[in-house]
């Protein structure tokens, strides 16, 4: 087994960032999506840690990190994998989904990022991911309504099964309840549940909504990006990447057929860790 040793770094404005940190060589930190914590790419990491010592954050908000503070944004995002980058030395970082957007602004303004994996980024480019459901989601949060609210992200986002269309909400909603009461009775090691971390959906779509718009500014990322997805997964997710390719001057495009915006999750949340690895070795070598 590779030992995995916990450490933290203070960002910008003086939250804590905890961190994991395992394997050998050259650093890569390996940023998580929504609903996530680290913890969810310790199998891509262990994949990876024979050729990479791999550092993985709790993004603020998340797991062991400091809150997300009264001035959350983008830039705290990129303030703090900039601390880690500064920390570690890494010269690569890979960001899923919310985490590659963060990603790809942090490659803005560090350009000692030499190369940098986007995984499925959910950019919002003219109108295809809206954050109009936020209304409602803060407002089932702010009722208790944990499911109903995971419900409401869920379906905006489109990260259900298609056949959740046809479910009435109100099955889903009861579904989704007894998900969560049946993780939170499995919970161990201190790792958080989805019903802790349901609020930080909105940091998220926060993240999305602040970026949304044109892509000319990154034309002038420096770092070469290797752009990755599924071929399940959402059509707008696909379209992101589409048009992140028209723009960035050093990037390539792989799809892996078969899988959806799970893949680089460990395989007990359906993700294919090893699959994504492979096409990581071969960018970073």
């Amino acid at each position: 087994m590779t030992t995995t040793t916990l450490d933290t770094v203070t960002s910008a404005d003086g939250t804590r960032i905890s961190y994991r940190r395992l394997g050998r060589g050259p650093g890569l930190v390996l940023l998580h999506g929504a609903m996530q914590t680290g913890h969810d790419a310790i199998e891509l990491a262990q994949a990876l840690s024979g050729e990479f010592t791999c550092f993985l954050p709790d993004r603020r908000g998340r797991g062991r990190s400091g809150p997300c503070g009264p001035h959350y944004g983008v830039e705290r995002e990129v303030e703090d994998l900039a601390a880690l980058l500064t920390e570690t030395g890494a010269p690569y970082a890979l960001g899923v989904s919310s985490g590659a957007i963060i990603t790809l602004r942090t490659a803005l303004v560090r350009p000692e990022l030499r190369k940098a994996v986007l995984f499925e980024p959910p950019l919002d480019i003219d109108g295809s991911n809206p954050t109009d459901w936020l209304p409602r989601f803060d407002r089932e949060i702010a009722a208790g309504r944990i499911p109903a609210a995971l419900v409401t992200g869920m379906k905006a986002t489109k990260m259900g099964p298609a056949i959740f269309n046809a479910v009435p909400r109100a099955v889903l909603e009861l579904i989704t309840a007894m998900m969560l009461r049946g993780q939170d009775k499995a919970a161990h090691d201190g790792e958080p549940t989805f019903r802790d971390l349901a609020p930080t959906l909105r940091c998220d779509a926060q993240v999305v909504e602040e970026t949304s718009g044109g892509l000319d500014a990154y034309r002038s990322v420096g770092a070469e990006v290797l752009l990755l997805g599924g071929t399940r997964s959402p059509a707008y997710l696909r379209s992101a990447l589409t048009a992140l390719e028209r723009v960035l001057p050093r990037a390539r495009r792989v799809d892996l057929v078969g899988l959806d915006h799970s893949a680089t999750s460990n395989t007990a949340q359906r993700g294919r860790p090893e699959l994504v690895a492979d096409e990581v070795r071969r960018f970073l070598a």
